[in-house]
């Protein structure tokens, strides 16, 4: 365990973008539609700020991460109010046909082998259980791989990747690229470049001034989300501005050059 995950992780406290507090809200309102009075399990759940309201829905949640030093940030926050563990998601400590929603949200591309994380989720899900992904999108022509990272997966591959192990998916997009400031839209040449030279800062901290340019002033990474705002509600101050925005459907038989995230549903057949 010799990996520096805190300084890539976004971890309660840090200046973000707006935009990045709202992706990470919009994931978890997302699923909480199927984590609904089900059995679940968050790995890799970093310093857990989706979690409270996980088990303000699930009927159990249990949840973990790899790095007990970014795990100790949610022991902090959540203290006795939900079971936490260190562990791989390739080797998960629960019992066989055990849970109904397995979540790994930003971090399947840091498992060194994600078929064993997809054979670990058939060995504790129950039938039709579920498997939640999101990830950034690799197949954007300006992707830039995170430090750390084993490999990426896109629609394609993710598809490929559950589909060996009898599992039946479905995908989402989230965040058209057509849809974001232009001034997003003009750096998108400048950011390509500077990933091909290989200048992109690599930690969250050496990003900052990155953000500061592209999307204006910062905010504090909450330590924990707040209730599901619908678009149509006066979202009162929200730490998630734009409300829910529910993903796009996309087809699962080809690579996705139009979306920011990609989520996916995997269920156990």
């Amino acid at each position: 365990m010799d990996r520096d995950y805190v300084s890539v992780t976004e971890i309660a406290g840090d200046e973000v973008t707006q935009e990045q507090i709202n992706r990470l809200c919009n994931r978890y309102y997302w699923a909480g539609q199927y984590c609904a009075g089900k059995d679940v399990v968050e790995a890799a759940c970093g310093s857990g700020q989706g979690l409270g309201y996980l088990a303000g829905i699930a009927r159990s949640l249990e949840a973990g991460d790899y790095s007990e030093t970014i795990l100790s940030f949610a022991r902090q926050h959540y203290e006795e109010r939900i079971p936490l563990r260190q562990f791989d998601a390739q080797d998960m400590p629960f019992e066989n046909e055990s849970k109904d929603v397995i979540i790994l949200f930003e971090a399947i591309y840091y498992l060194l082998d994600a078929e064993k994380f997809v054979s670990e989720c058939v060995r504790i899900l129950r039938t039709w259980g579920k498997v939640l992904i999101t990830t950034a999108n690799k197949d954007l022509y300006d992707f830039n791989p995170s430090p750390h990272s084993y490999k990426y997966y896109g629609v394609v591959e993710l598809n490929d990747l559950f589909a060996k192990y009898g599992f039946e998916t479905e995908f989402f997009g989230y965040t058209r690229v057509g849809n974001v400031s232009i001034r997003q839209r003009m750096l998108r040449p400048i950011k390509k470049l500077a990933v091909m030279l290989n200048i992109m800062p690599k930690t969250t901290s050496g990003k900052k001034w990155l953000k500061r340019i592209v999307f204006g002033k910062l905010v504090k990474m909450p330590a924990e989300i707040g209730p599901l705002i619908k678009q149509n509600e006066e979202n009162n101050g929200a730490l998630c501005k734009a409300g829910y925005v529910e993903p796009e459907r996309i087809p699962s038989d080809k690579a996705n050059t139009s979306h920011k995230v990609i989520y996916c549903v995997a269920t156990l057949k």
